[in-house]
């Protein structure tokens, strides 16, 4: 059951669909990843555009094969249920589930996030709630691809459902299915709720490896000293 008025309230049951992303869910992709950086206070690093945006995740110059090139993940919401719709030309079945809520979700912005790219011409009242962000990474460890997990992000309204957990375990059985050796990313060790989550799904953290990243003026002090 929903109400739709200056908020949407969703009651007793949530449906849920895992999609794969496509060059129409760029709007709502810049502002999802505007709110990560809030989240972090990190707004200040975020020189993206849409357009540029763009050009990163559905490179039509170079186009990569699916998954080792930039890839997002939309979970998306609604209060009636999807359809099961079996399209043997896409590149990724959504997955399709359903969460029984103990409280009513009350999500203020669901008319900023109406997703445009639903792909049920009769059904308009689907809302992105969140995303992953994530591609191939290479190692000396390994001798194939494994798969980076660089974010995994919840709109405010829709965060401690458990939607985390089928939004990563999507990532990882694409990984596994896929022959990708690992899936790897940095965990927030002041974050415990995340931290717990990453070990709880079966993450195993390493505490001796410090996270560096060489960015900004830092990363300009290099330029032109060698040029390849």
């Amino acid at each position: 059951m929903a109400t739709i008025e200056k908020n949407l309230t969703i009651t007793e049951k949530v449906y849920v669909r895992v999609r794969l992303a496509n060059e129409g869910d760029i709007h709502h992709i810049y502002k999802l990843f505007y709110q990560i950086h809030e989240y972090h206070n990190y707004t200040h690093l975020y020189k993206a555009t849409e357009s540029s945006l763009c050009d990163l995740l559905f490179d039509k110059v170079n186009p990569k094969p699916l998954y080792y090139g930039p890839s997002v993940l939309l979970l998306e919401v609604s209060p009636t249920p999807f359809s099961d719709i079996n399209n043997k030309d896409e590149k990724f079945k959504p997955v399709l589930k359903q969460f029984d809520l103990r409280a009513p979700v009350v999500d203020k912005e669901h008319e900023e996030f109406k997703s445009k790219s639903c792909g049920d011409d009769e059904k308009n009242d689907v809302y992105i709630a969140g995303y992953s962000f994530f591609y191939a990474n290479y190692s000396c460890f390994y001798d194939k691809a494994g798969i980076y997990f660089e974010s995994l992000y919840f709109r405010e309204s829709y965060r401690k459902l458990g939607m985390g957990r089928l939004l990563f375990g999507t990532v990882a059985s694409i990984a596994a299915n896929n022959g990708f050796s690992s899936v790897e990313g940095i965990v927030a060790v002041w974050n415990k709720k995340s931290y717990d989550f990453y070990v709880d799904m079966g993450v195993e953290i390493f505490d001796e490896f410090r996270y560096g990243k060489l960015i900004g003026d830092a990363l300009q002090k290099y330029a032109d000293k060698e040029k390849v």
